[in-house]
Parts: C-alpha cells; sequence; structure tokens
C-alpha cells in the first residue's frame, strides 16, 4: 500500500488502525468504482435507500440516512436533475415532498451496484469466500456489538 501513511509498528498491528485504513481503501475503490457512472457514494445511498422504502418523504429519508436537510435536497435535486428519481408532494403530508425511483434510477443503480460489488471483491481479493464471510460476521459484531 504504497499510499498508505507512515505509523509505527506498534500502531499498525493495531485494530482500529487497520480496519480504518482497510475503510479508507475501500471507501477509494467503492467512489473510484461508482465515479465511472457518473454517480457519488452519497447520491448511490440515497438511490439505494429510495429503492428499498420509497416512496418516501425527503425529511424521512434525509433523518434515516442522517444527512443534513439542505444536503438532502442538493442530492435528490441532482438525483432528479438525471432522471434517476421523481419528487412529488407526499401524500400524507401534502407540505413534503416524497421521492420515488424512477425507472432509469433503477437501470442505473443496477449498474452502480454491481460496480460496487466488483470494488468490494477487489477489497477482499485476498481473502477466501470463506474468510470473507468470517470478515463480514465479525465487522458487523464490531459494528453493533451485543446484537445476536
Amino acid at each position: 500500500m504504497a499510499d498508505t501513511p507512515y505509523a509505527p509498528s506498534r500502531i499498525r498491528v493495531l485494530p482500529s488502525w487497520l480496519l480504518g485504513r482497510a475503510a479508507a481503501r475501500g471507501h477509494r475503490l467503492v467512489a473510484d468504482a461508482l465515479a465511472a457512472e457518473g454517480m457519488r457514494m452519497m447520491h448511490h445511498a440515497v438511490l439505494s435507500a429510495v429503492a428499498e422504502s420509497g416512496p418516501v418523504s425527503q425529511a424521512d429519508l434525509g433523518r434515516t440516512l442522517g444527512i443534513d436537510p439542505k444536503d438532502m435536497v442538493a442530492v435528490v435535486n441532482d438525483l432528479q436533475k438525471d432522471g434517476l428519481v421523481t419528487r412529488s408532494p407526499d401524500a400524507r403530508d401534502r407540505r413534503k415532498n416524497a421521492v420515488e425511483i424512477s425507472a432509469e434510477g433503477r437501470r442505473r443503480l443496477r449498474r452502480t451496484q454491481k460496480l460496487g460489488d466488483e470494488a468490494n471483491a477487489e477489497l477482499t481479493a485476498a481473502l477466501t469466500p470463506d474468510e470473507r464471510a468470517q470478515l463480514v460476521a465479525l465487522l458487523t459484531r464490531i459494528v453493533r456489538p451485543g446484537e445476536g
């Protein structure tokens, strides 16, 4: 890893340091893969969430993803401009906007999910399938301690 910053040997073996470096590499790989489709990571996350739970109010979407309302407006504007989502008054509360994925959004999401999967495969290429499954299980336990 030529772009890995120097760290003393005692630090290089700490799980926190290794997780940080692995996360940085994974982020770079996925961001680069999504860029090939003209998509940024936050836009991909929003599009994925809309596909999974839409139609959803823009406000609820922002709260669920932990995205500032001003940033959410900009992301949804970008996705709408690209024809990936539609935005219309929410049937439950017409003061809010409901966001729904479009047919083009579903097509783009299939492509970006494939690219993300390929980037994650590259990230874990040194592992066997069993090791990858074990890594995901262990990381899940670290991210959500006490759940199962």
